[in-house]
């Protein structure tokens, strides 16, 4: 008898914690649970799906959907590993010769992807009109070279997003010379116009693709160990879902996905649609801003492993506030972090008996939280209060850098750590702590819709609202092919930027579309 698919899992994969929740039809919690992350991540994912299918309520045949939101990405650029090797083709000479592939990279991440690259002739002006002509010889010739060296190709050109010409020659000469299997990340799929944050995410997008592969192959093994047979999908940066061949093509897409889950939970846990979100964890507390029932997306460049990229980002503020904070004394006073114990905090707080002071304990003792196995020592009391009070400080700076205005604003608060955030912050209208605070980033991946992007430079010659039309219907149908139900998929946002010093008019227009899974 075919089982009713019901049920939903989210998993979030954080620096201390992995969290899982089942969510039913009606989205209400069935199970959740935390648990610690493992070194390697996989065996955390794996504790995570096995602990919450074994509760109550839960049987993995009724599970239709599962959804990730995983910091393997963000991890693997910082820490240097696990990146393919990548050959960095720029079609941009004599124009771009100035600024070579690679500048400003850090010296260790160069030598990471394997520091390959070249800039050949070709590229586009902002009108479509062809600077020079693709050098076909030079790319081909290129390739060879990196043969048996490379294990994937980053290819960006001049105002590619304009026209896509030249990077698609340069793809179809990769894949002759190295081969079909060989990764291809092309910059036109995801930057916007800025030719050197474009391509600077183009390449970290090829190197990710193997970090990607094993992810998606550790989850759906985890997945039939439990005989979960589920769709399977990715959360991404603008807090909504992408398929798992998607995630596996595009892995930088997913270097957010943790704040914009949490962002996401936040507003299902509460019902807001506009609020200050604070996502507390064992080691940081991420502040992003809900606007219109999603992350606010970042204006500026973003920064990754020292690299500065410029593909869409949640506009998240970062503190090294956590509840694992290590706070120490020092002849200035008190110092905050930056180090945590992590995942270890029950074997090393002071209130579990360990010998390590942590802003956990510092909560206990100002009567925000009510956790431990012992009494702090007296010793410790001082300090500790110091801790309370400068953490508030920094808490109340960073409502106030992310405000959009001069009026206080809503704060929700989740995350495990949240009992550090005091009853009310300078700023803050009122502050939100909603049923399921401590898996919010879980939940945030189970409820998240799916979205489709389109962005292009259009002409508008024909009208204004002619070439949004289209954009939207583009963005539209990519969404439902992405697994959105057709009858609820509706444009939620339209970005208009006009091109200045043309012979017509032409504009850079980015349409986003969402809707909610389909029924199974």
């Amino acid at each position: 008898m075919p089982h009713t698919l019901d049920l939903r899992l989210g998993i979030d994969v954080g620096g201390t914690h992995t969290d899982a929740v089942v969510l039913d039809r009606d989205d209400q919690v069935v199970a959740k649970t935390k648990q610690p992350t493992s070194k390697d991540v996989t065996a955390g994912i794996r504790a995570a799906i096995a602990a919450v299918t074994a509760q109550p309520g839960v049987d993995p045949q009724r599970i239709s959907h599962v959804m990730l939101g995983t910091t393997h990405a963000t991890n693997a650029v910082l820490e240097r590993r696990r990146l393919h090797s990548v050959a960095v083709l720029r079609v941009g000479a004599p124009s771009t010769l100035g600024a070579p592939p690679f500048l400003g990279w850090p010296e260790d991440l160069v030598r990471a992807v394997g520091g390959h690259a070249v800039v050949v002739e070709g590229g586009f002006e902002y009108d479509g009109r062809e600077i020079v002509p693709f050098d076909a010889g030079t790319t081909r010739v290129f390739f060879e070279s990196v043969r048996g060296l490379v294990d994937a190709v980053a290819i960006s050109a001049v105002f590619s997003p304009m026209s896509a010409q030249h990077e698609l020659a340069a793809a179809d000469i990769a894949r002759e010379v190295l081969g079909d299997e060989v990764v291809v990340s092309l910059s036109h799929e995801i930057g916007t116009l800025g030719l050197l944050p474009r391509e600077n995410a183009t390449v970290l997008n090829a190197a990710l693709t193997r970090v990607a592969r094993e992810v998606a192959s550790a989850l759906t093994t985890a997945l039939a160990e439990h005989e979960i047979d589920a769709s399977v999908l990715f959360a991404q940066n603008d807090g909504t879902l992408m398929g798992l061949e998607y995630a596996v093509r595009f892995p930088i897409l997913t270097i957010g996905s943790g704040p914009a889950n949490s962002i996401r939970g936040a507003a299902f846990l509460t019902g807001l649609t506009d609020a200050l979100v604070a996502d507390v964890g064992g080691t940081s507390t991420d502040f992003g801003m809900l606007v219109n029932g999603f992350p606010r997306e970042s204006a500026a460049s973003v920064d990754i492993g020292g690299v500065s990229t410029n593909f869409r980002m949640p506009d998240v503020l970062a503190i090294a506030l956590g509840g694992g904070t290590v706070v120490h004394s020092n002849s200035d006073g008190v110092g905050i972090g930056p180090d945590s114990v992590g995942y270890r905090l029950p074997q090393e707080g002071l209130a579990f008996g360990g010998d390590t002071p942590t802003m956990s304990d510092a909560a206990v003792l100002g009567g925000r939280a009510a956790f431990g196995t012992t009494t702090v020592p007296d010793e410790h009391r001082p300090t500790l209060a110091a801790a309370l009070a400068a953490a508030d400080e920094m808490l109340a700076d960073a409502v106030d850098r992310m405000k959009l205005g001069r009026g206080d604003t809503p704060l929700v608060v989740v995350g495990g750590g949240s009992v550090l955030i005091p009853e009310s912050l300078e700023g803050v209208s009122r502050i939100h702590r909603p049923e399921h605070y401590d898996v919010a980033n879980a939940i945030g991946a189970a409820i998240a819709q799916v979205s489709g992007r389109w962005d292009e430079v259009v002409s508008l010659s024909n009208g204004r609202a002619e070439a949004i039309s289209a954009a939207s219907a583009q963005a539209t149908a990519r969404a439902i092919h992405a697994g959105a139900d057709p009858e609820f998929v509706e444009v939620v946002e339209i970005d208009e930027i006009p091109l200045a010093y043309l012979t017509e008019p032409v504009a850079r227009i980015s349409v986003k579309a969402v809707g909610p899974l389909g029924r199974q």
